[in-house]
């Protein structure tokens, strides 16, 4: 058993067993619990869980699109990926504009005619002040959080520099167990990769935070399919070229062995 499916179903077992009974703004209901941590060691494989197969041209595909800057769901639907087709819809616009959330964040944060590129100054500093504390990108501006259809779930991440590795830590205010985190795994798991790649360093430990934690009531008896079942051996990537900066990458997922994907409809 790999430990990521393992931690991952762990949660999801307290989540049934010993979960508060919520209301949310979707009016589906959750079972929630608050305050949960996993450590995952990238030597281990690639964080993709195999109890379920998770969507992988949309972890790529959304990935590329956050770091180009992008905040139109167009973009992705023309390339066959609809993940923010329903809050395209909810914001009512013909354009598909999303407002500032996470590329508008990371690439392009503008005040006062200022324009800051978050990625390239934690590329930079990564760099030239290894040892910094200040390795963050942040996605949560109080000021800007009514120009989003969506306040971000996965508000902030930090990297660190450990004897020629690089870790990554994300924190998230709201995690959907059952579709929302399979993916952000893979997505900053990704993200570690690139970095480590570009800037010499080997991808070490990925670590999340997680505020609300919580599973649809849709999604129970989904989640105790997924439970049952046993994991397999985690897979891996191979890069054969980065461009973080340009949101360009080229990457071959490889021995990514799964048990079928689960559906569950997606509460907006």
């Amino acid at each position: 058993m790999n430990s990521l499916d393992n931690d991952y179903l762990g949660v999801a077992r307290a989540i049934l067993l010993k979960g508060i009974k919520k209301k949310d703004r979707t009016g589906t209901g959750t079972k929630s619990l608050f305050g949960n941590f996993i450590n995952f060691d990238m030597s281990e494989g690639f964080p993709l869980l195999t109890t379920k197969k998770v969507y992988w041209k949309g972890v790529v595909e959304e990935l590329k699109w956050f770091l180009k800057g992008d905040v139109y769901a167009k973009t992705l639907s023309d390339k066959g990926v609809n993940i923010w087709d329903k809050d395209a819809e909810r914001n009512g616009r013909d354009d598909t504009y999303l407002g500032k959330i996470y590329g508008y964040q990371w690439r392009k944060k503008s005040r006062y005619g200022v324009q800051k590129d978050q990625i390239k100054l934690l590329m930079e500093g990564i760099r030239n002040n290894p040892d910094s504390r200040r390795h963050l990108v942040n996605s949560w501006d109080v000021m800007e959080l009514d120009d989003m259809v969506l306040p971000p779930c996965h508000y902030a991440f930090q990297c660190y520099v450990n004897d020629g590795e690089l870790d990554l830590m994300w924190h998230q205010r709201s995690a959907d167990w059952f579709l929302g985190v399979p993916f952000n795994f893979a997505s900053y798991g990704l993200l570690l990769s690139l970095l480590a790649y570009e800037l010499d360093l080997k991808p070490g430990v990925l670590s999340a935070s997680f505020g609300d934690t919580h599973i649809y009531s849709n999604h129970f008896e989904q989640m105790k399919e997924q439970i049952d079942r046993y994991p397999y051996y985690l897979p891996t990537i191979k890069i054969n070229s980065s461009d973080i900066l340009n949101g360009e990458f080229d990457i071959k997922l490889e021995d990514y062995f799964y048990h079928p994907a689960i559906k569950g409809e997606l509460s907006t």
